[in-house]
Parts: structure tokens; C-alpha cells; sequence
């Protein structure tokens, strides 16, 4: 159902999701400064919404989602966050950076593409060694940010000891 809506629809979505949960509620203002866009954008947003069948909107009132819109709203959030989780835990990114990308990105992922970024990320979120980062991601950002091989390639003649 996510790719019947619209990017923007999802956003909405997912705004109403993100705030309802933190806040309690959602109300057009709230959604609005969430999403840095003007009162009359929310209104005609929940509009379509509404006809959607995925939010319940009573005038001047709560936003509420439905529970297909609920159900909806936490797909996208997951792959938000899976996304913002790669970009910023694995890759490095700068926080805001991958927040926008994440943003970006969650539109247009395949399905086959998002699972498995998931399974990466909870792969490397498995290792015994949580509290620090596993030897070979520690390489692999050390190269993305000066392009210095890992040690073990660096001199061929000692093997490879980053396993």
C-alpha cells in the first residue's frame, strides 16, 4: 500500500506516527512544524488521507491514525530507521546527513533491497562485542575517511589477521 501513496503522503504517516507516539497526540500544528511546512499543506494532506481510509481527523482536533494507517506508518518508520541505522551506525554518516538521506532513500527501496539491509544491520548489531565497534566496520571506516587499507593489507607479507 506505501507505493500507492504519494512521498509526501508517507511522510505525513509517518509524522502523525512518530508524534502521536512521542507526544501522545498529533494535531495539524504539531505535524506541521515536524515537517517544516505550512498548516494548509497538513490539511490538504489529511485530506487525502481521510479518503484513504487511513486517518480519522475530527476539524480541529486529534489526528488519529487508522489501523491500516497505523500499520502503515510503522512499515515506514522501520524502514527509516533501518535506513538512518546503515547510513549513520554503519557507514559513518554525519547524523543529520543520514536523517535527510533516510528520508530520501525510503521511498524508492526495494523491498528485496530493505530486507537485506536489515539482516545486515542486525548482523553486525549481533556481535559479542557491542559496546565497541567490530574490527572489520572499525577498518572500514578508518578507509572511508583516509583511505588507509587495513593493516593486514598493507603488508602482504603477514597474512590477513582481520578476520
Amino acid at each position: 500500500m506505501a507505493s500507492n501513496l504519494s512521498h509526501s503522503a508517507q511522510d505525513y504517516l509517518e509524522a502523525i506516527f512518530l508524534l502521536a507516539d512521542r507526544e501522545g497526540l498529533a494535531r495539524v500544528k504539531e505535524v506541521a512544524e515536524h515537517l517544516d511546512v505550512k498548516k494548509p499543506s497538513v490539511v490538504s494532506a489529511i485530506k487525502v488521507l481521510m479518503r484513504k481510509g487511513l486517518v480519522v481527523h475530527q476539524h480541529y482536533g486529534c489526528l488519529e491514525l487508522t489501523s491500516e494507517g497505523e500499520e502503515l506508518a510503522k512499515e515506514i518508520h522501520r524502514r527509516h530507521q533501518v535506513l538512518y541505522r546503515f547510513l549513520h551506525d554503519i557507514l559513518g554518516v554525519k547524523a543529520e546527513v543520514a536523517e535527510a538521506d533516510a528520508c530520501r532513500i525510503e521511498h524508492h527501496i526495494s523491498p528485496q533491497t530493505l530486507e537485506l539491509l536489515v539482516k545486515f544491520v542486525d548482523f553486525t548489531e549481533s556481535f559479542p562485542e557491542r559496546d565497541k565497534t567490530p574490527k572489520w566496520l572499525d577498518y572500514f571506516q578508518r578507509f572511508a575517511a583516509t583511505g588507509e587499507a587495513p593493516p593486514c593489507l598493507q603488508d602482504s607479507s603477514r597474512g590477513c589477521g582481520c578476520k
